[in-house]
């Protein structure tokens, strides 16, 4: 059975041991314009109502993910790094330390994803080395079309990220990470995203990070376009791409904003798909 404290998740698949990392969590208003601007108010509660959820409010985790596959042990994102943040405490809830992080692998550049790589000028995981997509490394540092909403996010990107590039591996989908997980295309919430396939023993984790942001809205209603995507037409095939995989090779799932510990299965039922948590 997987091992789960209040803040830490953990389980194995294969000979691999993983764990969902909460970093933080938000409750936050605003459904609708969050995940579903554009549709109709009514469209909107009447999803909400029929899954018996707040058609307003809404709980927004942010979960990294810990592998290790006994060979090295892979961080993937590293959460806000604000004084909220959470994610060195679960890490010492595991018996481990910054140090001890041999690889650090960034999904994207937004926030909450690589605002814990750096603190006071100095990167957290000491000893790690990194993986950025290198599209996404490409658009932070040189593309000349990013969105108003995203200039701050760009300011950061350039501040934490472009100094670590000398220790980073730069992947494309269809790359190999180390042994055993693979890069996945999943543009679209950012130009260059990535998801990524882990497997070992024939056991199976997709990691999709930012590709769907709600257990409902999201998943039910794929084709909705969401406020924080940067490419919303992308996105869309992203998530109706990464649900039929997931679905017709039975993957579990880790969501980095879907209800902790992220974890789950994506099913067809009727005509749509329906988001299942994996807690046991």
């Amino acid at each position: 059975m997987p091992d789960i404290r209040s803040r830490v998740f953990s389980f194995d698949l294969g000979s691999f041991k993983v764990a969902a990392l909460l970093d933080a969590v938000d409750l936050r208003d605003n459904l609708a314009t969050a995940f579903a601007p554009g549709q109709s108010p009514g469209a909107v509660r009447e999803l909400a109502v029929s899954n018996s959820i707040d058609p307003d409010r809404y709980d927004h985790c942010f979960i990294p993910t810990l592998v290790d596959t006994g060979a090295e042990k892979i961080l993937f994102d590293t959460g806000f790094g604000d004084a909220d943040s959470s994610l060195l405490q679960c890490l010492q809830d595991l018996g481990l330390e910054p140090g001890d992080i041999d690889l650090v692998v960034i999904t994207h550049g937004h926030p909450d994803h690589i605002g814990g790589l750096v603190h006071n000028g100095e990167a957290v995981f000491s000893r790690a080395r990194y993986v950025l997509g290198a599209a996404e490394f490409v658009f932070w540092t040189e593309a000349d079309t990013v969105r108003e909403a995203r200039l701050s996010n760009r300011d950061l990107f350039l501040r934490v990220c472009a100094g670590l590039a000398d220790r980073a591996t730069f992947v494309a989908p269809g790359d190999e990470v180390v042994p055993g997980i693979t890069a996945i295309d999943a543009a679209g919430h950012s130009p260059g995203l990535l998801a990524f396939h882990v497997e070992s023993d024939g056991e199976q984790l997709l990691i999709w990070s930012d590709a769907f942001l709600h257990s409902v809205v999201s998943i039910q209603r794929p084709e909705w376009h969401a406020d924080l995507d940067d490419e919303k037409e992308q996105a869309v095939e992203t998530r109706k791409r990464l649900q039929k995989m997931a679905n017709d090779h039975r993957l579990l799932v880790a969501g980095y904003h879907m209800p902790f510990p992220g974890l789950g299965h994506v099913e067809r039922v009727d005509g749509t798909f329906r988001w299942h948590p994996a807690t046991g």
